[in-house]
């Protein structure tokens, strides 16, 4: 997750949107983490910026829809996908065909 969340902020330094650094890592770490938990690992991670918007996209090895746990306030797991709801103006997945999924999420910069 560590170096998910540096590149986020070097690449964000680089284009000059560090406003949205902080909750860009939080989504990213969250997709990666899904990842890897539910979708056989994370094969890539890409982020693109468009005029307001920044998109963080996530590939997995799996085809598995992710789904966004009922809200259980004693559970240790199962909140990612509401904080990616929360910061973010939109969020779903792709399946392109193979067994690899694209997951996405966009901020609004």
């Amino acid at each position: 997750m560590a170096t998910a969340r540096r590149f986020v902020d070097q690449t964000l330094t680089t284009w000059g949107v560090i406003e949205v650094a902080f909750d860009a890592q939080l989504v990213v770490s969250e997709l990666v983490t899904n990842a890897m938990r539910h979708g056989g690992g994370a094969a890539q991670l890409r982020l693109l910026s468009h005029e307001a918007e920044l998109a963080c996209v996530v590939t997995d090895h799996s085809r598995t829809v992710p789904v966004a746990a009922a809200p259980d306030v004693f559970s240790e797991f199962g909140r990612g996908l509401r904080l990616v709801d929360a910061l973010c103006t939109a969020w779903g997945w792709l399946s392109p065909g193979g067994p690899r999924k694209l997951v996405w999420a966009v901020l609004a910069g």
